[in-house]
């Protein structure tokens, strides 16, 4: 009788796993037991992440206010405090020659085309060591920032009266007394007016509508854009809006010049008009893309009749956001956004405005933007050049009561 070897049974799992463990990654198990082996410490990943953290440099703060007493105690914590760099003040002593910039300040404020005016007159003076003279209503000092290196204050009330006869008897003047190389007026409805009485009055030859400027090229299109014409800058030049760039960066010394002129002292110059005046517009009659204040709600407001209010103590157009709109408490000519309108306003006051990525797209060439919300992280708020983090509903009547306080009293 012959004899059979007792075969033992193989358990599939083991051998499974031992094939895991002798050619596949090592698990948690293994790693273990090797460790116990060789006597090596398991390492805490955490451990070593609060390692490096206690070892790298306190992230630094910045001082946006640049607040003295505030960087003092930064400094004394040992926090690192940035700064903005200061802006080298430009000086020309002795110019070489002058340009004029005949600004419009419409009810005192520097527009974004006399800016723009001034960006032209710079690019005339640089080109040879000139300097910029703006002359305007009001102070120069807010013109600095902007490329003015002289100043010539008209009188304030010049600002109230549609009296165009009085800045072309000045323009006259200061064409006498200054000798400038070039004047140039911002080609708008005043602007324009003042240029077209200065070149009849002196005989001068006025090119209109500049788009394209250099110390021998002047340039503007015509037929539609399908033709340029080019002649060498001459005396009288009006700019043509939104073809020049402001300046941003620079600070020049915006110097005022006293001029003992008949003109400069505000002598009266009868009007060939009689009661001629600006009239008053409704601010909600005005197209979103044509208006410099806009007051606009988010689905934060709840105070409709606060937001009313305020829109006409502050004479801005009133505007919205998409969901405002699509609730119905404004029309949707009313929206602003990438899908509503794209505006280009001075200042945008922003009441519970989150800030939509559609939305934000819309207000891109905004100048100013003054934003109120609750929350200190909304994305409008880190848009704004202005935040103030709280309940719109008890921001604008303040507002409202303020701007009483202010006319009456």
């Amino acid at each position: 009788m012959t004899s059979h070897p007792i075969r033992r049974r193989v358990d599939p799992r083991a051998e499974r796993a031992a094939r895991t463990i002798l050619t596949g990654p090592r698990p948690r198990l293994l790693r273990q037991a090797v460790a116990a082996t060789t006597n090596e410490r398991r390492r805490d990943p955490r451990a070593i992440r609060d390692a490096a953290l206690v070892q790298r440099q306190p992230r630094p703060r910045y001082d946006w206010a640049r607040d003295a007493a505030s960087a003092g105690t930064a400094a004394a914590v040992g926090i690192a405090v940035a700064t903005a760099p200061a802006i080298p003040l430009q000086v020309i002593a002795e110019p070489a020659y002058l340009v004029l910039a005949m600004l419009d300040r419409p009810g005192g404020e520097v527009s974004e085309h006399d800016r723009q005016v001034i960006a032209a007159a710079r690019l005339l003076a640089d080109a040879g060591g000139g300097a910029v003279v703006t002359v305007s209503t009001g102070s120069g000092e807010v013109l600095a920032e902007s490329g003015s290196d002289r100043h010539v204050s008209l009188p304030d009330g010049w600002a109230d009266d549609y009296v165009p006869e009085r800045r072309a008897v000045a323009a006259s003047a200061l064409m006498g007394a200054l000798s400038p190389r070039h004047i140039l007026f911002p080609d708008s409805p005043d602007g324009g007016d003042v240029a077209r009485r200065v070149a009849a009055a002196t005989g001068e030859r006025l090119f209109a509508g500049v788009q394209s400027l250099g110390p021998d090229r002047a340039t503007r299109q015509s037929a539609g854009g399908t033709l340029e014409t080019g002649y060498r800058p001459t005396r009288l030049m009006t700019v043509a809006a939104d073809t020049f760039a402001p300046l941003d960066g620079v600070r020049h010394e915006a110097r005022p010049l006293d001029l003992a002129t008949p003109v400069m002292a505000g002598e009266e110059i009868l009007p060939r008009l009689g009661g001629a005046r600006r009239l008053a517009v409704d601010p909600d009659a005005l197209s979103l893309s044509e208006t410099d204040f806009i007051l606009s709600a988010g689905n934060g407001v709840t105070d409709w009749q606060s937001f009313v209010e305020l829109g006409e103590a502050l004479g801005a157009t009133r505007a919205g956001s998409r969901v405002v709109c699509d609730a119905g408490h404004l029309p949707r000519e009313r929206q602003v956004g990438a899908s509503g309108t794209v505006v280009g306003a001075r200042c945008y006051l922003a009441f519970g405005i989150a800030g939509a990525p559609q939305h934000l797209q819309g207000i891109t060439a905004v100048r100013h933007v003054i934003a109120v919300n609750t929350d200190l992280h909304a994305e409008m708020i880190k848009r704004a050049d202005l935040s103030i983090v709280a309940d719109a509903q008890a921001v604008m009547p303040a507002l409202i009561r303020l701007i009483r306080e202010r006319r009456h009293g």
